[in-house]
């Protein structure tokens, strides 16, 4: 057993399953292995490290791992393959259509709003939509464009909305990157673009990508919109990122193709990153763009993901840090992917645990990045990390504050992020798990989903270099959505307490961002979800359906408000009470949930639940996940701390 620091580790390697699969490209070793089917199959798990505290107890901490969205997308796609219900159904009888009160011109169906919210996704498929981001263009306030990860083509895909009237009406639509071929030896530096967009530049499996995930919207400062995506095969280990561009005028109603790998003249244009190998693996990316004319950076787009590594040749885990990448070309071009969490000698250990090559002081076992451009030009990143000090069982948010300088169109451009700075602590102790199939997970077991810690940063509307994080952790026994201010930029930050002042409930999935009007008046959006009884004992196994209170319990989303440091916030609820994802959805409401601030202190929060029951039983769902939004002035002042009921402010 190998020693680190003094103190005595246990490893839990990641197995590694090797599978000959038809088509699959070999990795550098001659061998097979498909990362993302391991992962949705439960054989490929995350890693722990266990390590012992100074009296002697025993600590294991799971570092961060594949997000749920992806294998969520990966399982689902399994399962189509196992028995697809659009093919069981196929010469069945089918229910009357007409019960659902659509006409002919309403291509999102009737009967599907309530409580005043709307409707976002307007197909009638009656299939998941779930995971959503959202912001406005500043050229024009009233065009609103999110998104939202989105299986009504069966295989989960990245779907794009938009509004031109403040959210009162929208439109929608799946991205255009299904033309693209997977060919990372196509991504390497070349004479027209000199920029390297691929780790390991492994032979492609030269056919479209399955599915995508993880959604992420911005709009520049000019009204150019850019979506970006995680797309990947399940039954290959092709994956990648684009970020592709909506033009002026657009209104985000229309973006172009990413172009095919395999034309005469093969291009890079919108592409961020892709490979196909065994050995890393791209997950979890969101985008934001300078969107200050008097920025010397304006219009700049950049991307944030995680890489998970593997070790050649034996294929055991050795680090996931977060990468970046930026253009100074609206999208047509993106730099040359750089690490950027960086390592720090008094925050970050074990960073070699895996690798003994590596710096034991790297910031590498992360997951959950997000940016926001400032107006003077700089980027701030913020994420989610494990590498805490040894007998600490608890991760923390960690952020790097960057100086983007260069072109990407001449392979000049770079980030150059400082070393990581603590944002705030991240405590697990107590959270509650369930098995999903792949193992015990961090969990709500009132609504029995998947659920994480992943760091919000306000995105927008910094015109005095004031920012805003908030995620969600378990410090109080239940949980609740911590802030941290940075009055400098994210150079230093403080955290500031607990955003939702009522108690007794589980508050999850937190989303935020300031006024354009008041700088420190600042919207806070999440979940809320019942508790089970004796929710603070994980039973043995993890919480499971017939549990008391266990996929039972009824949900609904608000909208806090407050300024500045003045938590708790003052808070109001937007949707009805919703039941929890049941039949093919169980076990999943998306990674995350969004919130834009445009006209004054208006705000545009964007959520999903499960209000509309499904009339078609052959599609598998009692209550189908639609994305909702909704058109509110922010509260304002300090929440009155009380126990907290569903339903009720």
């Amino acid at each position: 057993m190998r020693r680190l620091l003094g103190v005595p580790l246990a490893l839990f390697a990641l197995a590694l399953l090797f599978v000959a699969f038809g088509g699959g490209q070999a990795n550098s070793s001659g061998q097979h292995g498909q990362i993302l089917k391991q992962a949705a199959q439960g054989t490929l798990r995350p890693a722990k490290i266990t390590t012992q505290t100074k009296d002697g107890t025993t600590v294991t901490r799971v570092l961060p791992f594949l997000s749920d969205s992806t294998v969520e997308s990966a399982q689902e796609a399994l399962k189509v393959q196992a028995g697809d219900e659009r093919l069981e159904g196929a010469d069945a009888t089918p229910d009357d259509f007409a019960d659902l009160g659509g006409a002919k011109q309403t291509l999102g169906c009737a009967k599907r709003e309530s409580a005043g919210n709307q409707r976002v996704n307007q197909d009638c498929s009656f299939r998941r939509q779930a995971e959503e981001d959202i912001t406005y263009n500043p050229a024009d306030p009233t065009n609103l464009v999110g998104g939202q990860n989105d299986s009504r083509v069966g295989y989960n895909q990245c779907g794009i909305d938009f509004s031109t009237d403040n959210g009162h009406n929208w439109g929608d639509m799946l991205p255009p990157f299904r033309q693209h071929e997977n060919a990372p030896e196509f991504d390497g530096p070349s004479a027209a673009n000199p920029n390297d967009n691929t780790i390991e530049g492994d032979a492609g499996t030269l056919h479209t990508y399955d599915a995508g995930s993880d959604p992420a919207i911005a709009v520049d400062s000019q009204g150019r919109s850019y979506f970006s995506c995680v797309v990947f095969d399940v039954f290959s280990n092709a994956s990648g990122l684009y970020t592709t561009q909506s033009p002026q005028g657009a209104n985000g109603s229309f973006y172009f193709n990413i172009p095919s790998s395999i034309a005469a003249v093969p291009t890079k244009r919108f592409l961020v990153v892709e490979d196909n190998s065994f050995f890393v693996f791209h997950d979890k990316n969101m985008i934001s763009a300078d969107r200050y004319a008097s920025s010397p950076n304006h219009d700049n787009v950049y991307v944030t993901w995680t890489v998970f590594k593997f070790n050649k040749p034996s294929g055991s885990f050795s680090e996931s840090p977060i990468y970046g990448s930026m253009s100074t070309d609206h999208g047509l071009t993106f730099s040359t992917p750089e690490e950027i969490s960086g390592s720090s000698d008094t925050l970050c250990f074990f960073g070699n645990f895996f690798t003994p090559s590596l710096s034991p002081h790297k910031c590498n076992f992360d997951q959950g990045s997000y940016s926001v451009a400032l107006p003077n030009g700089s980027l701030e990143v913020i994420f989610n990390n494990g590498n805490t000090p040894a007998g600490n069982p608890n991760g923390q948010q960690l952020g790097v504050h960057c100086s983007p300088t260069g072109n990407s169109a001449t392979g000049t451009a770079h980030l150059n992020c400082a070393a990581p700075v603590k944002v705030g602590d991240d405590l697990l102790v107590g959270e509650p798990t369930c098995n999903f199939g792949r193992g015990p997970e961090e969990c709500v077991p009132g609504a029995f989903i998947r659920t994480n810690d992943f760091p919000r940063i306000t995105k927008d509307n910094t015109q005095n270099n004031h920012l805003y994080a908030v995620w969600q952790d378990y410090r109080n026994g239940e949980y609740d959505i911590q802030m941290s201010q940075s009055l400098d930029g994210g150079l230093t930050w403080n955290e500031v307490g607990t955003v939702n002042p009522d108690t007794g409930l589980d508050h999850y999935f937190a989303a935020t961002d300031q006024s354009p009007k008041n700088g420190d008046r600042n919207g806070v959006s999440y979940y809320r979800t019942e508790r089970v009884p004796n929710e603070n004992t994980t039973p043995a196994g993890g919480f499971a359906p017939g549990m008391p209170g266990v996929q039972d319990s009824g949900s609904d989303y608000v909208l806090a408000g407050g300024t500045g440091a003045a938590t708790p916030y003052d808070f109001m609820v937007l949707s009805p009470v919703f039941p929890p994802p049941d039949g093919n959805q169980i076990g999943f409401n998306g990674d995350y949930s969004g919130l834009t601030v445009n006209r004054g202190n208006e705000a545009h929060p964007i959520w999903s639940d499960t209000r509309n029951p499904n009339p078609f039983s052959l599609n598998g769902v009692g209550n189908d996940e639609d994305v909702f939004t909704d058109s509110v002035q922010l509260p304002n002042g300090k929440g009155k701390p009380g126990t907290g009921k569903i339903g009720k402010n």
